[in-house]
């Protein structure tokens, strides 16, 4: 009977939005620590994205560990369905699977594992709202047991429409108006250059707008914030929710957040450009100009 409950709380967790997160245009891509325990791992593969000493210390029950730093690493530009296969299909995951990603850095970890599972088309991905730092603060149970490996065959197959390249983006900024809003989730030090990090240039995209990534969470519970905190937020950065857009950092974590954050408010076309600042910022062929300070 209890296995049954918990099947039937797990259909109704992701496939229908309650009544109190439909504020969230699609509060489906989100699951709140209470939710997910009593789900007590069912029908339901959780993955953890924090360092691996953090996951052996203690992580929630069933976790299965996702190396985060690999992924991040191993994406390029989204052309090794093999490895990707091998590296899906090695968590267990199919396509059909309904999946719940965690991290303890507000989310830009799990994020990028968010993404690129749906790139790669596992369409069931939600984050844990708040992550670790919520489970713990709701008291939830944990455990150092870890559960057993489970490979299967995964044939992936790629979502184009979610990855933006930087031929995509040359192409937007050739067209009258742009085809592409490009929205920049970097620091403001970076988006006005006055931060290098290790590229040849700084500087931002040709009309591109500033939103960093942390904006979109409250700081000390790690949770997104509020449908209308969130509306208010893109509505003063002029990002347009129904536009075409692309999504930029420095590496693909940060915007990662910044998708996920705009499909959660509605935005049914959002692009994530991976290879970011890393590869714009050291290209020999890409504009840049000094970024303005919001207001």
């Amino acid at each position: 009977m209890n296995r049954i409950l918990a099947i039937v709380t797990l259909v109704c967790s992701f496939g229908i939005a309650r009544a109190d997160d439909a504020k969230y245009p699609r509060a489906e891509l989100l699951i709140e620590p209470a939710e997910l325990a009593k789900l007590n791992g069912v029908g339901v593969i959780i993955l953890d994205a924090r360092a691996a000493a953090k996951y052996k210390a203690g992580h929630i029950p069933g976790a299965r560990w996702v190396d985060h730093g690999e992924w991040a690493k191993a994406f390029g530009n989204g052309s090794d369905a093999e490895g990707w296969g091998a590296r899906i299909g090695g968590l267990g995951i199919r396509a059909d699977s309904h999946v719940v990603v965690y991290d303890d850095n507000s989310t830009k970890d799990s994020a990028r594992i968010w993404w690129i599972l749906r790139y790669w088309g596992v369409e069931n991905v939600r984050l844990l709202n708040g992550g670790w730092t919520g489970w713990q603060a709701g008291k939830h149970a944990t455990t150092t047991e870890e559960p057993a490996a489970t490979t299967i065959g995964y044939t992936p197959k790629s979502r184009a429409d979610r990855l933006i390249t930087k031929d995509q983006l040359l192409e937007s900024l050739r067209t009258k108006g742009g085809t592409l809003q490009i929205v920049d989730a970097r620091s403001e030090k970076e988006f006005c250059g006055d931060e290098k990090l290790n590229n040849k240039r700084a500087g931002a995209i040709p009309g591109a707008k500033p939103l960093e990534w942390s904006d979109l969470l409250d700081k000390p519970t790690q949770r997104f914030k509020s449908a209308t905190e969130l509306k208010t937020l893109f509505a003063d950065a002029g990002i347009a929710l129904d536009k075409p857009s692309a999504a930029h950092c420095q590496s693909g974590g940060r915007a990662s957040v910044m998708t996920f954050a705009m499909e959660l408010m509605g935005a049914k076309s959002v692009g994530n450009y991976y290879q970011s600042w890393t590869e714009w910022g050291n290209a020999d062929d890409t504009p840049i100009v000094p970024g303005k300070p919001r207001k």
